[in-house]
């Protein structure tokens, strides 16, 4: 399911294009901020009144900064790294009539200050394969996940670190939840969603009122929440170890057939989520959600591509599901280049029927009857929804170790790890499904052989520290003169 939100769509100026009189999202909802109704005076304006009547706009994302804490007033208290992602030029711009939409993106797509423009649209999670039953069955080997990847003996090895904190993009988290209420840092809720305007759907519990309070009311977000931070009283013990966890609600309830929930979002609250997520400093972030390639059109933008943009140059380390289609297609965000996108095996570590393949899958992991937590009490939960959970808590203890050893680690080295330790497939002759099977300790020791050859590398390259104090020429000089 990705339909578009009616009359919405989100636009990138160009770099030093932005105005400095747009407020952002957060200080509208927050603070009763009055909404622009005038972006550049010009063109623009004139295309968003001829083809869509009025209309109101905003920044989608507020500045890394305190205001406090900003030299300068306006669109400059954005930094560089802000402005040269693209997070800090996204408008969210609202139309009174959405029957002008498909003209008017194509007009606006002309137009030389814009970078790019797109519909804002509706994704969901669980992906359709994704599902979840009663677990008081495989509670009986609730182990057995950790144990197949090795993640017992990597805590061993790696305990983690409370300094590093994985953000969790979901429906939210159960936050009284005996397994996890000790283990959350402060979260927040980015979910804002009409009910007319999510084509038909009937949504429940919260869905209008962004706040600090992201509860979980589907599931999923605290399934994934279990797999990285139980405390493993009734399951395994988390496989993030001592490293933290903030959650973030971007994704609301809605039903479906027999009034099963699942997690809706619009791409504007998932990536006003995801930026201010960065922005409180997390170093991993799991994403287990998704909008397949096809449902885009074929000069829609890729989405989330500024946010994503954004985290990897913050040093971010991505992880996201690849999908649960069973075909060869792209996901996104898991297809962009530096993210880890993982897919699913079963016990056997054979990949999952379900699970999206292609070249751009970096390693899988367990996504089959997974015990974790419910919203009460425990489930058995199947997808690479679930899969891609493991893959950032070891992504969360390399982190770590990195840290330990005071050595930088980006997620497309992170990636790189996983997959050059990944174990071999239960049957030969897999492909698109990467490398092969997460091996947490595996990964965990190639980097530390890592650090190791590059220290060493570095020792050679120094200078002999006897044979600088004999000699005033610098080693590789040309020789004395006689």
């Amino acid at each position: 399911m990705n339909a578009h939100v009616p009359g919405r769509l989100l636009l990138t100026l160009r770099l030093g294009e932005m105005p400095e009189h747009v407020p952002g999202l957060r200080a509208v909802f927050g603070y009763g901020t009055q909404k622009a109704e005038c972006i550049d005076g010009g063109v623009i304006d004139r295309l968003l009144r001829h083809h869509g009547g009025a209309f109101r706009a905003t920044r989608l994302h507020s500045a890394r900064r305190r205001r406090v804490e900003r030299p300068v007033a306006g669109a400059r208290r954005f930094d560089d790294v802000e402005q040269l992602s693209g997070v800090a030029r996204v408008l969210r711009i609202e139309i009174r009539d959405p029957a002008g939409l498909p003209a008017l993106l194509q007009a606006l797509a002309e137009v030389p200050v814009v970078e790019r423009v797109g519909a804002d649209h509706l994704c969901r999670g669980p992906f359709a394969a994704d599902g979840a039953v009663d677990a008081s069955a495989s509670l009986a080997d609730p182990s057995w996940p950790q144990t197949l990847i090795h993640l017992p003996q990597a805590l061993a090895y790696e305990p983690g670190d409370a300094a590093t904190v994985v953000g969790l993009a979901d429906t939210g988290v159960a936050l009284e939840h005996e397994e996890l209420k000790a283990r959350l840092r402060a979260g927040f809720d980015s979910v804002d969603l009409d009910p007319d305007a999510v084509g038909g759907l009937t949504l429940v519990g919260d869905f209008r009122h962004r706040g600090e309070q992201p509860q979980d009311e589907v599931g999923h977000g605290t399934g994934c929440a279990g797999i990285l931070s139980a405390l493993g009283r009734g399951i395994a013990r988390g496989g993030a170890g001592a490293c933290g966890l903030t959650p973030v609600r971007v994704l609301g309830a809605a039903l479906g057939p027999g009034n099963k929930r699942f997690g809706v979002g619009a791409l504007d609250n998932i990536d006003a989520g995801m930026k201010r997520l960065i922005d409180l400093n997390v170093k991993v972030i799991n994403m287990s959600f998704g909008t397949p390639e096809s449902a885009l059109s074929a000069d829609a933008p890729l989405p989330h591509e500024e946010v994503i943009r954004y985290a990897l140059a913050r040093g971010v380390i991505l992880v996201a599901a690849s999908g649960n289609s069973g075909l060869e297609e792209r996901f996104y965000p898991a297809a962009h280049d530096g993210v880890i996108a993982v897919g699913a095996v079963d016990r056997a570590m054979e990949p999952a029927a379900f699970s999206t393949h292609g070249d751009h899958v970096a390693v899988c992991a367990p996504g089959r009857a997974i015990p974790t937590c419910g919203l009460q009490g425990y489930q058995s939960a199947t997808g690479t929804s679930f899969a891609a959970p493991f893959v950032a808590a070891a992504c969360a203890l390399l982190a770590s170790r990195a840290q330990r050893r005071a050595w930088p680690l980006d997620s497309h080295e992170a990636r790189d790890l996983l997959a050059s330790s990944a174990r071999p497939f239960g049957r030969a002759g897999v492909g698109g499904c990467g490398k092969g099977v997460l091996d947490a300790l595996a990964a965990l020791r190639l980097l530390d052989r890592r650090i190791d050859r590059d220290i060493a590398l570095e020792s050679d390259d120094a200078p002999d520290p006897h044979q600088a104090a004999l000699s005033p020429f610098p080693r590789g000089s040309p020789a004395m003169p006689a």
